[in-house]
């Protein structure tokens, strides 16, 4: 596979990784679906990119948990969020100057696709992957720490920078579920009314929230339904490790 419609080769990206890549997965986690179609169809990064997300997501999951000893699952859940969000991964890649090694179609060239954020977030994770299956999770994981540590520092004040209802509908956008909807009704006299607010994903209760204030019970509801994307997350990811390579 040719690097020739990236501007540098694969191979000068090594010293800024700091780590070794097995040669093949390194290309194969910079080739954007738009090159390898144009290429004839040749393998993309996205099986890559699916891998990492999952050690991505397992190697900050604990660190946040050993941080943040007193923090509430939810809490955790915002600041994971937070930490691994596409605009976070996309300023690690731009750190890196990841664009510049992407190999592109000619048509994402034309429209900037070395700076969109979501193909340098996928194109991080892709990496991540690659680092997985050539030397496993020990190693894995002390790449990733180099990539996301000042994210992790941050984490409690990017997570409490998100309110419950904008992280579910970033969540559930991500996931593929489409917008939210609410429904709510109401009980009691007007001095004392109480709201129960529900909130739909893809047509299926996933949150229900009680409060004196509907705003406030709609707050609730998505926190629930958050909290179920997450876990949803957690259990499509947990690979198992492969055996270093030599």
């Amino acid at each position: 596979m040719s690097a020739a419609e990236s501007t540098l080769s694969p191979a000068d990206l090594l010293e800024q990784l700091g780590v070794d890549v097995d040669p093949e997965l390194l290309v194969l986690a910079l080739t954007h679906r738009s090159f390898a179609h144009e290429a004839g169809g040749i393998p993309t990064n996205e099986r890559l990119e699916f891998l990492g997300d999952s050690v991505l997501g397992i190697i900050v999951t604990e660190s946040l948990f050993r941080r943040h000893s007193t923090q509430p699952e939810g809490e955790l859940a915002k600041m994971r969020s937070a930490t691994v969000s596409q605009r976070a991964l996309a300023e690690v890649a731009r750190t890196l100057d990841l664009g510049r090694y992407i190999l592109l179609g000619k048509g994402e060239r034309r429209t900037g696709g070395r700076e969109k954020d979501s193909i340098l977030s996928d194109t991080v994770e892709a990496i991540i992957g690659a680092v997985y299956l050539t030397h496993g999770l020990e190693r894995t994981r002390r790449f990733v720490h180099t990539l996301v540590d000042p994210l992790l520092d941050a984490a409690a004040g990017l997570g409490a920078g998100l309110d419950w209802k904008t992280s579910l509908q970033e969540a559930s956008a991500e996931a593929g579920l489409g917008a939210p909807r609410y429904e709510s009704d109401s009980e009691g006299p007007d001095h004392a009314r109480v709201f129960t607010s529900r909130v739909l994903l893809a047509g299926v209760v996933r949150g229900t929230g009680r409060g004196t204030a509907k705003k406030h019970a709609e707050q609730i509801a998505a926190e629930e339904a958050y909290v179920w994307i997450d876990q949803q997350r957690v259990a499509a990811a947990e690979p198992s490790e492969p055996a270093a390579s030599a």
